[in-house]
């Protein structure tokens, strides 16, 4: 049998999880640096439980899990007809927002609201692959549940801010909200299609602005209503020219109004943090199709000359009531989401990690293996240089010739190799070479602890 992976799906090497782990742990610091401690949930939930949270489509890019055959074939043999629960009750998570709102209202009485948590883990979705879009993926999700202060919103853009700065990415942070595209619905006379109208604006960078009129006449809105929009797409202008374009455009609007000063709000709490965001862009035609979305909603897309992707790598926004659909109505919450595997692709091509240098390795030191009774020596040094908190392993095999033992410290770019041989276990000190230089110097273990340590 020829070993394969599922399409969409990847491994990864050990440089590879050095660059991941790189920007999960950048990621992670900034999130820790603004209060949010870290959930874990598991990786299937009761399909109860994901359909229906994500909208028409995303309902069909849900990965089923089946049934045990024995209730499946149990059923068959007594002539019944089989309905979609006999065959998948549990699905894989399609993302961390929904699993998260489950995880609160289990635990509404372990928690103190507001509860601010993160959570980096993969998530999975039966799309088509392609570049950039995967079927297994990470999100480095954070979320505020239980407060609807815009402070928050605030705060997730200087996260953004600080994240994409850290990993030496310039990209455009594109704001709006849920409430401004309720407006323009209402003012084009079609309030009722607002989810209809939200899916196909979400899709305008992906197949043009003709193909989102096209999908609008096709959801039932009237000619006349999608001409009304025109002016939605040819909004240019710098951020004040936009809301004061909105401010016009939905006058009569009392729910957009509100989106308006809501997104007002936000900005100000920004000044008043003594930050201006030079990359923050208000987006009217910014939808986010998943359909919990209330409020403010953000994306995030790679604004860099170094690199050629044009997705987004990063989403999130406001949500009301997502808790109420689990029994604890009236929690509002906000979160956004990095897309690691994005990141990733991004950087790669920019030659970031190049840049960065980072090493794969583990291992400070390698203890090289003279024989059996060298060995025995090695190991009590191995033991007592973990003890130390360095980073330490012995070559396995005493029988190996020393430029083997050496060409595996290089290969794995160990940067010290200490070597024992009879002398060393007659006097103490111990030869220890540095790899990079080739230079050789005899020290006592305490020292090469204490070189090692710094």
């Amino acid at each position: 049998m020829k070993p394969s992976i599922p399409k969409g799906t990847r491994d990864f090497s050990p440089s590879e999880m050095v660059r991941r782990n790189f920007i999960f742990n950048t990621i992670k610091k900034v999130y820790e640096r603004y209060g949010f401690v870290q959930i874990e949930t598991p990786a299937m939930e009761n399909l109860s439980t994901l359909e229906g949270k994500y909208g028409e489509e995303g309902d069909k890019l849900l990965f089923r899990i089946l049934n045990s055959g024995e209730v499946v074939q149990d059923s068959k043999s007594k002539g019944e007809n089989l309905k979609i629960s006999d065959l998948a009750e549990k699905g894989l998570r399609y993302d961390l927002t929904v699993p998260f709102a489950r995880y609160v209202v289990m635990h509404q009485n372990e928690i103190s609201f507001p509860f601010k948590r993160y959570q980096m883990q993969p998530v999975w979705r039966a799309d088509r692959p392609q570049k950039g879009r995967y079927r297994e993926f990470y999100q480095c999700d954070a979320d505020v549940i239980g407060s609807t202060s815009l402070i928050s919103e605030a705060e997730f853009l200087l996260i953004i801010q600080e994240v994409f700065s850290s990993l030496q990415i310039d990209v455009a942070i594109k704001i709006n909200n849920r409430k401004i595209l309720a407006g323009i619905a209402e003012v084009i006379g079609h309030a009722d299609k607002i989810i209809d109208i939200t899916v196909a604006i979400d899709k305008l960078d992906k197949i043009g602005e003709q193909k989102v009129k096209e999908e609008l006449l096709a959801k039932g809105l009237s000619p006349d209503a999608v001409n009304k929009m025109q002016p939605l797409f040819e909004s240019r202008g710098d951020f004040e020219t936009k809301l004061n374009f909105l401010k016009t455009f939905l006058a009569e609007s009392s729910i957009g109004l509100k989106g308006i000063e809501e997104t007002e709000n936000v900005i100000s709490y920004l000044n008043a943090f003594g930050k201006q965001l030079k990359n923050l862009e208000l987006d009217i035609t910014l939808a986010r199709g998943l359909n919990y979305y209330t409020g403010s909603i953000f994306e995030v897309k790679v604004n860099d000359s170094r690199s050629t992707f044009s997705g987004s790598v990063l989403g999130g926004g406001r949500y009301d009531d997502l808790t109420g659909i689990f029994g604890l109505p009236n929690v509002s919450g906000v979160g956004i989401s990095f897309g690691i595997d994005r990141i990733y692709d991004v950087m790669l091509e920019m030659n970031l990690f190049d840049q960065l240098k980072l090493s794969e390795t583990t291992s400070q030191v390698l203890l090289a293996n003279f024989g059996r009774e060298e060995e025995q020596f090695s190991l009590k040094i191995l033991n007592e240089l973990r003890q130390a908190g360095i980073n330490a392993e012995i070559f396995p095999e005493y029988s190996a010739k020393m430029k083997k033992q050496m060409s595996y410290a290089d290969s794995k770019k160990i940067p010290f190799v200490v070597l024992i041989g009879k002398d060393e276990m007659q006097s103490g000190s111990l030869t220890i070479k540095d790899m990079a230089t080739g230079q050789q110097e005899k020290l006592t273990l305490s020292k090469i602890i204490s070189k090692l340590s710094k």
